[in-house]
């Protein structure tokens, strides 16, 4: 029998296909928002948002930190895309999802409106337990250490060695676990050293849980 009992999936990215081209669109409604907002020129950008998201984790806690931005003004702003002209359901992905017989939560720097609009045009919204997003962890964000407790807590699991992360970003699944979770990465390239193991998408999830001894099937 396993040991887990409450799985973490990451949204953008995780849940949907990485070449969708919404992280993309998302990321365009980013430079948007400062160019219009804060009147940076549109060359200037790129290394400020670099620099926002290596000091603070997200642009967002970078702007409101610097600049005074009003954090749900930008959510608001960069998310405002027609999601069903970039993502669609899944069939296979919503039938392997509702197999695992653990918690599902998803854990995103986005906020709960988007994660809710996402999940919903994925057909997945009422697969998951809750949303853990970035108001719930302020004012940490992943891949804060910081942000991982409160999350667990929000959960109400106790044991990060009983929980499993699923994300597209390495630097979120290192601090995971470092905190004693068992991790796998969305990603194509060499699997990192700190992290547990990897699949190209989330319809390779099935698989690994197998191998876990989480029946899917």
């Amino acid at each position: 029998m396993t040991n887990f009992t409450t799985i973490f999936f990451d949204l953008d990215d995780t849940l949907y296909p990485r070449d969708s081209g919404l992280w993309d669109a998302i990321g365009d409604r980013i430079d948007e928002f400062i160019h219009l907002r804060l009147h940076i020129p549109r060359e200037d950008i790129p290394e400020l948002r670099h620099k926002l998201f290596e000091q603070y984790g997200t642009t967002m806690r970078g702007l409101a930190a610097i600049y005074g931005v009003d954090q749900q003004e930008y959510m608001d702003f960069v998310h405002d895309l027609p999601l069903r002209d970039f993502i669609t359901p899944n069939p296979s992905i919503r039938e392997m999802l509702k197999k695992i017989p653990l918690q599902k939560v998803i854990f995103t720097n986005a906020d709960s409106h988007h994660a809710r609009r996402v999940l919903e045009v994925l057909n997945l919204l009422d697969l998951f337990g809750s949303i853990i997003d970035i108001n719930d962890i302020d004012p940490y964000c992943k891949p804060m250490p910081g942000a991982y407790p409160l999350a667990l807590k929000k959960s109400g699991e106790v044991d990060p060695g009983r929980c499993i992360m699923i994300d597209d970003r390495v630097s979120n699944l290192v601090t995971a676990s470092q905190m004693g979770m068992y991790t796998i990465w969305i990603g194509r390239e060499e699997l990192p050293a700190d992290v547990h193991t990897m699949i190209e998408n989330i319809d390779g999830l099935g698989k690994i849980l197998d191998t876990l001894n989480i029946c899917t099937v």
